[in-house]
């Protein structure tokens, strides 16, 4: 039986052929304007020529048509609806350019609009950006983003019909429009103002790295680094991660391109498919955690906050190790259980250096600008040019103008989610300003949680892995930061500890069961059960959980504590990761016994609350434990 779309092209070859020039076309137009919106970018980032009032609106107009170039209504090339919905795409491409015209000469200074309403084309064109808006998030990021937004707005129109306790003042659509599109308040609010900015240079940043060779250069340094011991590629894969991770901006997509080449080898080594699945995902999510760049959502932070990134960098630097810590703790455990031998063969470090070191420079370069204060989005533009440089040094990593432009390209279209998740992000955002909704969950979560803070973290992070069910990362941080920051801020907590833990919870979607993104990215490159690759993902990467704690009750983040408190915080936090980890796994330096896993169990409530100075109980108790499974590893024998 001849398949219909063969029928179809053998009834009507002038669509077949129609259905290749167009294709061809569409794809040198998604090239152009990709190009052509990196060179935008980078331009603006030099210069700064256009304020922010329309550089947004530009940006995500430019975004917008880029999103219905690339990513099409029809995505079936052989259906006969293929040429019908690209012209659709075409059509809302040019509703976006008329919706962005509009904004661009429309008078922000002058107050007619507030006093006497929006004219009717300004209106119009409000509305049509908020409905291209969501048709973009749809397309890039899915349903849930839409819908958590459309709801959003259907409580500031309609809260008045509302029990008095969620209810609240009901506002036209002149009001809602004037509000989130005339204003620096919702779509065009600081969210997407990071995006438009300081992200999209640094994920160009990622894309100049990837197209430069130096991606590779740090998976073959992971594993000259690594490789030798027991378990080294699932520990290559872990430093890889956490190299590559935050350059990416994306644990899904570090997942898939590093797990692409630490994945097999970890199987082949003797890991279980699920295994492998969740060690790389679980790195690669502690990638968005990792100094110096952090993911996107550490920008918003910066801009949130009013603190320099500089300093939020620094106060993430013992949190993130403790994070790989947990995760290296984990595989290697794993490892010894299952007697894996180390690789016979890696490359030595200083030949992977003698290849590559020259990529380091362009990291070393942005983290000693960051740390001198220099504008974020300066520091990715004086990055991307590094990285360009250092690559001509070395005539295997020089790329000619074919990379280049595959660089800018990609650089662009890795952008678009951030973009349009971050926009929508903005209508949410805008909603709680407006509403005053944010007290009300305050208010909400402090009576159900009865005034005691673990039981709201608690709360926050049932809440984080709902939101990260179908929201990128950064928009759940986003929507979690305005809701949350407050109530954390009831407790007596620091704004930058509350928003530091609200980040930290925002990232565990990725690897927690039912919905967990990059574990199931994970599971499609190995070949293994998506759910159980999440159930390891979630095992491994338990530092998402136990860190946000430790940051709201030690000193891991405060500035103003001695040496001592710091140190102490530390040990605290690694003695919960161990004691967590061998209850799980029972195995330290042999099998535990029953009374052993008990026992490390026990010691978790003494050290993480400390009442009365239990935590230096808790950890001499884990150090005994430790003691006696070293003296006696070669003589018992449990399980």
């Amino acid at each position: 039986m001849v398949p219909h779309s063969d029928r179809l092209s053998e009834s009507d070859p002038d669509l077949s052929l129609a259905k290749e020039r167009t294709i061809k076309l569409l794809g040198y137009l998604v090239l152009i304007t990709a190009v052509a919106l990196s060179a935008f970018q980078i331009w603006q980032g030099i210069t700064s020529t256009i304020s922010a009032t329309y550089f947004r609106p530009v940006h995500l107009c430019w975004v917008l048509v880029l999103i219905f170039l690339h990513y099409p209504l029809v995505k079936n090339r052989h259906s006969p609806l293929y040429l019908p919905g690209r012209v659709f795409d075409l059509m809302l491409c040019g509703l976006a350019l008329f919706a962005v015209y509009r904004m661009s000469i429309f008078d922000y200074n002058d107050i007619d609009h507030l006093l006497y309403g929006l004219g009717t084309e300004d209106l119009v064109a409000g509305v049509m950006l908020i409905a291209l808006l969501m048709e973009g998030c749809r397309r890039t990021v899915g349903w849930v983003m839409v819908l958590i937004a459309s709801l959003f707005l259907a409580y500031s129109a309609f809260g008045d019909l509302l029990p008095d306790a969620l209810g609240t003042k009901s506002y036209s659509l002149q009001e809602l429009i004037q509000f989130q599109i005339y204003s620096a308040n919702g779509v065009f609010g600081s969210a997407l103002g990071i995006a438009a900015t300081t992200v999209f240079i640094f994920v160009l940043f990622g894309a100049f790295l990837e197209v430069t060779g130096a991606g590779k250069f740090f998976i073959d340094l992971a594993f000259s680094i690594a490789g030798k011991y027991r378990g080294g590629p699932a520990k290559a894969a872990v430093l890889a991660s956490a190299g590559l991770g935050s350059i990416s901006g994306s644990a899904i997509a570090n997942t898939v391109t590093t797990g692409s080449v630490t994945i097999p080898m970890m199987k082949k080594l003797g890991y279980k498919p699920e295994q492998a699945a969740g060690i790389e995902a679980a790195a690669s999510t502690g990638g968005q955690i990792m100094p110096p760049i952090m993911g996107a959502g550490a920008f918003v932070m910066a801009q949130f906050t009013g603190v320099p990134y500089s300093e939020i960098m620094l106060a993430s630097i013992a949190p993130a190790i403790l994070y790989f810590f947990c995760t290296l703790l984990y595989v290697h455990l794993m490892a010894c259980k299952l007697n894996l031998q180390a690789v016979s063969r890696t490359e030595a470090v200083i030949t992977v250096m003698k290849q590559g070191a020259h990529h380091l420079i362009p990291l070393a370069l942005i983290t000693t600008l960051l740390m001198m204060a220099y504008s974020p989005l300066l520091v990715g533009v004086a990055g991307c040019a590094a990285i360009l440089v250092t690559a001509a040094l070395r005539k295997h990593s020089r790329i000619g103008l074919t990379k280049f432009i595959a660089g800018m390209k990609n650089g662009a279209l890795m952008a678009l989610p951030i973009s349009a998740a971050c926009g929508a992000a903005g209508i949410i955002v805008g909603v709680v300003g407006q509403t005053g909704i944010g007290l009300q969950f305050t208010q909400f979560v402090m009576a159900f949680s009865g005034g005691y803070m673990l039981v709201a973290l608690g709360l926050i992070s049932i809440v984080a892995l709902i939101l990260g069910m179908g929201l990128p990362v950064t928009a759940a941080y986003i929507v979690l930061a305005v809701m949350a920051v407050p109530m954390l801020g009831d407790f007596g907590l620091p704004l930058l500890t509350a928003h530091l833990i609200v980040f930290w919870l925002s990232q565990t979607s990725n690897v927690t069961p039912p919905i967990a993104l990059a574990a199931f990215a994970g599971a499609g490159v190995a070949n293994a059960n998506p759910m159980q690759s999440s159930v390891e993902a979630f095992k491994l990467a338990g530092g998402l959980f136990i860190i946000p704690i430790m940051m709201a009750y030690t000193d891991l983040l405060n500035s103003e504590a001695s040496v001592f408190e710091f140190i102490f915080a530390i040990a605290q936090t690694a003695a919960i990761i161990i004691a967590i980890a061998i209850s799980i796994e029972g195995y330290l330096l042999r099998r535990l016994s029953t009374v052993e896993r008990v026992v490390a169990l026990m010691t978790v409530p003494l050290i993480q609350l400390n009442p009365l100075g239990t935590g230096v109980i808790g950890i001499l108790l884990l150090a005994g434990l430790i003691v006696l499974q070293w003296k006696t590893r070669d003589v018992i024998k449990v399980g």
